[in-house]
């Protein structure tokens, strides 16, 4: 049985000693050393079932290196009163280092309480228990609590996102109040750290009819990760057949992981020992230019980004100022090699002022290469967040017509993006916007649907998140969280980790806070975008004349100021 080499030690651990009394500290380092001596401290004191016989040095060590491999906010989040869930998740990383193990995983039932008040009709989950009323609660649960608690932020955000919720609060006249407690179970996925498993994961979990509550995903300074989902739908008392079945149905999904080409040779291996073509990638085709580039003529200039699946350098192609996005041999997988070669498919397909152009491509190992215009301006994302730039009402009118011509191409020409998001949007010199990256697009097939969930969770429509057949009005609810990125210059749910915005928009159905000064035409498009019914939204032909109708109303000078119209509220603030 093959087990792989541990990871680089850890600093020691501070003694108790070293830890002084001088105060609880509050950074992150802190917090960290907190968390693991309370948790060191209940393990000694024997309150924890999973402590061992002895607390040794080395015992101590390990557990200090299992913090140290993880991020900070694993110590964060964490429930420290919870220290079997801290062994449990070290003992699952260690197992993850033996292939014939993996994925390591821990299923258990726990129980999430909440308070609500006694005007609950009929809306009462069936899966819930009435614990306690009249202010009368239990002294403990059935069940124990989810390993890292309940994320606070995503309930208060329920509340104001919904007022029809179960959760209320209450006042000091309120005398009908409830305990509500529900058991849920918690899955804990300890494996390799790769691409796309997240998705992959909660696909998986889509696929068994379960419906996520809460999550939390981390990854280890060595490679691994630890994931942990709280879900409903699967009934109690069969944990170890919940835990069968996604076993079966993760080596499902893997094996399923086929390479593009069936061309290959022993020497062509990607990760995870997946065999890859051994001389070039097979685009599909229908007849159209030849587009294989030159590479005699390709000049590499700087490296300008660096990103999981490759990187991007500036150059040069036959003295024209280009982009060359580089597949990097190390990391390349099936699903990448499948990525690349949809994206040359589609770009080749596409001409438009609003979608950054396609010069050609090198599909030949080992040089993978998607070569376009070079976009001098940078994303929207780089323009609002890292260089603390903003733009106004007159422009963002601009920028999102600008957005909405591309798409608007795309989509009539059959083509969903499914990773809209101001990272994939660029600028040229002139600030003209264009719709780029076409790694997870598609061409939508003949039922005008599609499946795989991709994209990115800040951005991404609830029914992509659910794993639920989906069209291009997914790609509208996307342009809704770029709209209000562009209004307001910050980062969609910055508070929440991408994983708990994506339970919150599905769970609790909430979204981002539109600012009061905010034009009514503008609210009212924003809220139609981001409809929960895909087919409330509008399409963008639908869009562009809102806007283009909004942008005379808003007019310019000469200069591109704006010019206040009547009626037609101020420019809006910017809050940093």
């Amino acid at each position: 049985m093959a087990v792989e080499d541990p990871p680089a030690p850890a600093p020691p651990p501070p003694r108790q000693s070293e830890a002084g009394a001088g105060g609880r500290r509050t950074d992150k380092h802190g917090r960290r050393l907190e968390v693991y001596n309370e948790v060191l401290a209940r393990l000694r004191s024997g309150s924890a079932a999973a402590a061992p016989s002895e607390i040794s040095p080395a015992f101590e060590d390990a557990l200090w290196a299992h913090f140290h491999r993880l991020p900070a906010r694993y110590a964060l989040d964490v429930n420290a009163e919870r220290a079997d869930d801290v062994v449990t998740h070290q003992r699952l990383l260690e197992e993850a280092r033996d292939p014939e193990r993996r994925p390591a995983l821990s299923v258990r039932v726990v129980q999430i309480s909440r308070i609500i008040d006694g005007d609950m009709g009929d809306s009462l989950d069936p899966d819930m228990e009435m614990v306690a009323t009249n202010n009368h609660l239990p002294s403990q649960l059935l069940h124990p609590p989810p390993a890292f608690g309940s994320s606070s932020n995503l309930e208060a955000l329920g509340l104001e996102a919904s007022e029809g919720d179960d959760v209320r609060s209450t006042n000091d006249t309120d005398h009908s109040v409830h305990l509500i407690s529900r058991p849920m179970h918690e899955i804990t996925f300890a494996t390799v750290d790769k691409p796309k498993l997240l998705s992959q994961l909660t696909c998986l979990l889509a696929e068994l009819g379960l419906d996520i509550q809460e999550a939390h995903a981390f990854s280890t300074i060595d490679g691994y990760s630890l994931d942990v989902f709280v879900v409903t739908g699967w009934h109690l008392g069969s944990t170890e057949q919940l835990q069968g079945k996604l076993l079966q149905k993760f080596h499902k999904i893997e094996a399923q992981a086929c390479p593009v080409s069936s061309t290959s040779s022993p020497s062509s291996q990607g990760q995870d020992g997946e065999s890859m073509p051994s001389t070039s990638v097979e685009i599909p085709t229908d007849g159209a230019d030849v587009w294989e580039i030159d590479l005699k003529l390709l000049k590499f200039g700087n490296k300008v980004a660096s990103g999981s699946n490759g990187d991007l350098y500036r150059g040069s192609y036959c003295s024209q100022d280009v982009a060359i996005k580089v597949v990097v041999p190390e990391r390349i997988s099936a699903d990448m090699y499948r990525d690349f070669a949809q994206e040359v498919y589609i770009m080749r397909k596409v001409r438009h002022r609003n979608v950054v152009q396609f010069i050609g491509a090198c599909t030949r190992q080992p040089n993978l290469y998607i070569v376009t215009d070079f976009m001098s301006g940078g994303s929207v994302y780089d323009y609002l967040h890292k260089k603390n730039s903003s733009f106004k009402l007159p422009e963002i009118l601009r920028v999102a017509t600008d957005i909405s011509k591309g798409m608007n191409y795309l989509h009539q020409n059959n083509i969903v993006h499914r990773g809209l998001k101001t990272a994939n949007l660029l600028m040229d010199e002139n600030k003209v916007v264009k719709v780029a990256d076409f790694g997870v697009a598609r061409v939508k097939d003949q039922s005008g649907v599609m499946t795989a969930e991709t994209g990115t969770y800040r951005w991404m429509a609830p029914e992509v998140i659910e794993h639920k057949p989906y069209d291009h009005k997914a790609d509208v609810f996307s342009f809704a969280i770029v709209l209000w990125e562009l209004l307001t210059g910050k980062i969609p749910y910055e508070y929440l980790t991408p994983l708990q915005a994506a339970i919150g928009v599905v769970q609790k159905g909430i979204r981002p806070t539109i600012p009061k000064d905010t034009h009514p035409k503008l609210v009212e498009l924003l809220q139609k975008c981001w409809h929960r019914d895909p087919t409330e939204r509008p399409d963008f032909s639908e869009i562009l004349e809102i806007l283009q109708r909004l942008s005379k109303e808003v007019g310019t000078d000469s200069e591109g100021r704006h010019k206040t119209k009547t009626g037609f509220l101020s420019a809006l603030k910017r809050s940093h």
